[in-house]
């Protein structure tokens, strides 16, 4: 029976790994086109996509049809630590495996937002198109995978269109404002300092707006990426360097930038504690890696806040999308059986065209001989006998070997399905 594309996945997440150990195997995005060549090259993988984010690390490979799934499980493993520098018994009890249907499901799944910290959210989509275009720059995707990522985004698009999974906003920059409210109870006489320029920092200052807070301060790496946010929110920009002295301003920061080395140390944070007169500092660092060293939260005067802390005020809001969550499922079920199907039709395509292929090479070189027999001479009714019994000997040489041999080991399905194939069975001889 034909098969769907050998697709595997192995990877860690927020529920799977925590914190410490999910920024150690997160790639940079500047790493992301190495890493992946470097599965092709390192590993029985044909074909690699990989997705890094704040609460997962995964990667999608695709392998030959004849390949043991077991094999390449374990070696993918090592490769992802080999990677990073770990051992893999550091990884051991915190990754996971999916091949084939499931692989497929989990992507899925993951493109929804059903498989996020924040049930729903729309940004885990963007990511994983982010990763499909990776992959076609480093040119580690073909067929197969790309196959698999057009199903998966136009599932994704059927389930925000068709549930109501994207209602009620819910992000982790949802989740990061939310906090801050609950600490300060009104946000209209305060400063917060935002670290990065990403589409996380952009909600963040979107929620922020909204609960009126009075000022706002971005920090990146580039001042000119700083400046475009900055312009759209009435706010200040400022580059990475100059967070030192915009600090003691802050009353709330948070953070969210790739940088692979903290951004904001612990001596930093006491010099501004200092100039602000014990006044606290809430800050919650969104970024895996981490941005903010986790010393600074062992400071009495700040309240430090990971994205692992923020799965509660989460979970408050999680119950409205439960219901969405079903219809989403029973979406996503429907669509990997239809996946499959589709998959198992191209497979055959691909083998009735090879065959047709053989069967017209066989029919050429038969014509090819006859008609030299017939410019030789030799009588059209000889021609025609002897290019009848070739042509059936050659079409049935190979399928007449391999049945016999069926026989001979008893696959009793391999003579079923050749009856079912050819439409004939035991009385047509009789």
């Amino acid at each position: 029976m034909f098969s769907m594309v050998p697709l595997l996945i192995i990877g860690i997440n927020h529920d799977s790994a925590s914190v410490e150990i999910r920024e150690r195997v997160a790639f940079a995005p500047e790493t992301i086109e190495h890493a992946l060549k470097s599965i092709v090259g390192n590993t029985q993988a044909v074909e690699s996509a990989i997705m890094s984010t704040c609460n997962r690390t995964e990667l999608y490979t695709v392998v030959d049809d004849d390949i043991d799934t077991r094999a390449v499980k374990e070696e993918l493993l090592q490769w992802l630590a080999q990677y990073h520098q770990l051992d893999a018994n550091v990884l051991q009890d915190c990754y996971y495996f999916y091949d084939s249907e499931e692989a497929v499901r989990h992507m899925m799944r993951v493109a929804s937002g059903l498989n996020s910290l924040v049930l729903g959210e729309p940004q885990i989509l963007g990511q994983m198109k982010s990763s499909y275009a990776v992959a076609q720059t480093a040119k580690t995707l073909s067929s197969g995978l790309h196959n698999i990522f057009q199903k998966v985004f136009g599932v994704a698009k059927t389930v925000r269109t068709q549930t109501a999974i994207g209602e009620n906003p819910v992000s982790v920059a949802y989740a990061a404002v939310n906090l801050a409210q609950q600490i300060f109870s009104d946000l209209k006489q305060d400063t917060a300092l935002l670290i990065g320029a990403g589409e996380t920092i952009d909600l963040v200052a979107r929620h922020l707006r909204r609960q009126g807070i009075a000022k706002m301060i971005f920090a990146n790496r580039t001042l000119e990426r700083a400046q475009e946010l900055a312009s759209e929110f009435s706010a200040k920009a400022v580059l990475l360097s100059d967070i030192p002295e915009q600090l003691a301003n802050a009353d709330i920061v948070i953070s969210s930038t790739a940088s692979q080395l903290p951004i904001l140390g612990k001596g930093a944070v006491e010099s501004a504690l200092k100039q602000r007169r014990r006044k606290p500092i809430f800050m919650v660092d969104i970024a895996v890696p981490r941005d903010i060293e986790a010393e600074v939260g062992d400071l009495s005067d700040v309240y430090l806040y990971t994205v692992d802390d923020l799965r509660e005020v989460i979970d408050e809001n999680r119950q409205s999308r439960e219901n969405a969550a079903t219809e989403a499922h029973t979406i996503i079920d429907a669509s990997v059986v239809e996946f499959v199907r589709e998959s198992r039709a191209r497979h055959s395509i691909s083998a009735i065209k090879s065959y047709r292929q053989h069967a017209e090479a066989i029919r050429d070189e038969s014509l090819e001989k006859a008609l030299r027999d017939l410019n030789n001479g030799v009588s059209p009714d000889a021609v025609l006998k002897q290019m009848a019994n070739s042509l059936t000997n050659k079409l049935l040489h190979t399928p007449t070997s391999q049945l016999k041999q069926a026989s001979t080991d008893g696959d009793q399905e391999l003579l079923t399905l050749t009856k079912k194939l050819f439409a004939v069975d035991s009385k047509a001889s009789k």
